[in-house]
């Protein structure tokens, strides 16, 4: 469960929601030009692009969940269970990646969409975990720029780097299909709608808001797809930062998972642990916390990005209240 969306003002942004039963224990991470970044079958990146984005740091190991680089490229991982399929062949003509790897390998080679498809050209992915204690997650990613979104699968038919229009990925089905799907939505409005019914006088709407009635509103993933598309395309804001902040957080807060509504099958709580949004021209990094509102804000650029060691900012997690007497 995972909600992403890239939208473009004056600026570029890219956020999403982290649907999760369980604790992550992540930290908002820098990894700055000169971190050397080993891969499992291929060499180190020893001078790359800098990153900033969420990650889980295991045995000093930068594991993120999304992330943008200085260029201003953005990549989230989404959970895709069931349909993503990892091949444990590895191809000789290709370099041969770990999908744990991929947001690092990614970003800090390639500055646009573009650059990534002609990378993936040249990249395998394949079954490789992390470790023994730490097995490979089934996901898919969203990758977006300030001019495109596309949609990076791995199934039984190979890898397929789609272009997404409508700049929103969650989860299952596949991609493909969450497109298709929103034919069936192609009635919704947000104006004020029209009476169909031809010859029938005196029908009005009885309040405002009856041109979108239809809209999904439930948690599925195919639900949130329609839902975030239709506002990420149809919402209006000042294409200022704070205007522009503000919005994204919205769309996000509009398919955010309330705890206690939705139950995994051992009975867990699935939840919106956290909200981002990421000003990739900026290349500041603005979260929230299920459990604080308030927004914590890291920039890239107030740090030295040619230094060695992993920047990391633990998550504020508590609430934090602005007073004002």
């Amino acid at each position: 469960m995972c909600t992403s969306i890239a939208m473009k003002t004056n600026d570029f942004y890219f956020g999403r929601t982290m649907d999760l039963d369980f604790e992550l224990h992540t930290s908002v991470v820098i990894t700055p030009r000169n971190y050397p970044i080993a891969f499992r079958r291929s060499s180190v990146l020893r001078r790359h692009n800098a990153l900033i984005g969420m990650a889980t740091i295991t045995d000093g190991y930068p594991l993120y969940a999304e992330a943008a680089n200085e260029k201003g490229l953005c990549m989230a991982a989404l959970n895709f269970p069931d349909n993503a399929y990892y091949p444990t062949e590895e191809d000789p003509r290709k370099t041969n990646i770990s999908p744990f790897e991929l947001i690092l390998w990614v970003l800090g080679q390639c500055g646009t969409v573009e650059e990534v498809r002609r990378l993936m050209d040249t990249t395998h992915l394949v079954h490789i975990p992390f470790s023994s204690r730490l097995p490979l997650t089934p996901l898919h990613w969203h990758i977006a720029d300030q001019t495109c979104s596309a949609a990076l699968e791995v199934t039984k038919d190979g890898l397929k780097l789609l272009d997404n229009p409508v700049g929103v990925l969650t989860n299952n089905p596949t991609f493909q299909f969450q497109l298709t799907n929103l034919s069936q939505y192609m009635n919704l409005v947000s104006g004020y709608p029209k009476n169909c019914f031809s010859g029938l006088e005196g029908i009005a709407p009885f309040g405002q808001g009856l041109g979108s009635f239809g809209l999904p509103g439930d948690y599925s993933p195919t639900s949130r797809f329609v839902k975030a598309s239709y506002l990420r395309l149809n919402s209006v804001c000042e294409k200022n930062d704070p205007s522009s902040i503000a919005q994204l957080f919205h769309l996000l807060d509009s398919v955010s998972i309330v705890k206690g509504t939705v139950l995994s099958q051992q009975d867990a709580c699935d939840m919106t642990t956290y909200a981002c949004c990421i000003n990739a021209t900026r290349g500041v990094y603005y979260y929230k916390t299920y459990a604080n509102n308030q927004l914590t804000a890291i920039s890239i650029r107030h740090e030295d990005l040619d230094q060695k060691n992993l920047r990391i900012f633990p998550m504020v997690v508590s609430q934090q209240i602005a007073w004002a007497n």
